[in-house]
């Protein structure tokens, strides 16, 4: 099976997320940036984030700030929400041509990314019972929960799993559930030494890896 992250991996718009909470923290006087804010905030949780605000200004922000900045980034991403390139194909490919199940397993909510999926089309192929959030679940990463909530709901050894990711949580997140992973970044950016970590610069690398990687796994069956 193939478990896939959201934000990044199928849908970008991250940085647009990271901004709404940059503006929300100078409005309590923490002069940071946007470019500063989505490397701090990215792929965080909503709650952590607005203790970090509040830590970070000594302004008391509302118990309920995470519902809050959650409702703004849902209406957001209704209107603005893009697909990564490629993501409609290469999931197509891996439901049709390679024929693996596919879930997803992210830190948004089930709201943000239903906003998501909608306004990109992508929930013609990811349908909702195979989206699971780590925030409405209460499995964040780089907790593994979210992914081994995935493969038991498939019924799937985790050890027969692969995770696409794009974060350093997501990754850590994969590596502790102990499933292989894939990661979606420019190849001049860092990355995790994690010993048999793969590494794709877009999403059309993804299949024709898969299929190199399902070949080897049949030689291998074949000699063994």
């Amino acid at each position: 099976m193939i478990l896939f992250d959201c934000d990044g991996v199928l849908v970008g718009g991250e940085h647009l997320s990271t901004a709404l909470m940059s503006e929300d923290a100078r409005s309590h006087g923490w002069n940071i940036s946007d470019e500063e804010g989505n490397k701090l905030f990215g792929g965080g949780e909503l709650a952590k984030i607005g203790e970090m605000i509040a830590e970070k200004t000594g302004d008391k922000l509302p118990d309920n700030w995470d519902m809050i900045m959650q409702d703004r980034i849902v209406e957001m991403m209704r209107k603005k929400a893009k697909e990564v390139p490629g993501a409609t194909k290469m999931l197509r490919d891996v439901v049709n041509e390679i024929r693996l199940p596919i879930r997803v397993g992210s830190n948004s909510s089930e709201a943000e990314m239903e906003a998501k999926f909608s306004s990109t089309g992508l929930d013609k192929i990811l349908k909702e019972e195979r989206i699971h959030s780590g925030r409405d679940l209460n499995m964040p990463k780089p907790r593994p929960d979210i992914y081994l909530y995935g493969a038991k709901q498939e019924g799937i050894d985790p050890a027969h799993c692969l995770v696409l990711e794009d974060s350093d949580a997501g990754i850590e997140a994969a590596r502790r559930a102990g499933m292989a992973c894939v990661l979606l970044r420019d190849l001049d950016k860092p990355a995790p030494s994690w010993p048999g970590l793969l590494r794709i610069a877009h999403l059309d690398e993804f299949v024709p890896l898969l299929k190199t990687i399902i070949a080897a796994q049949k030689e291998h069956h074949k000699k063994g």
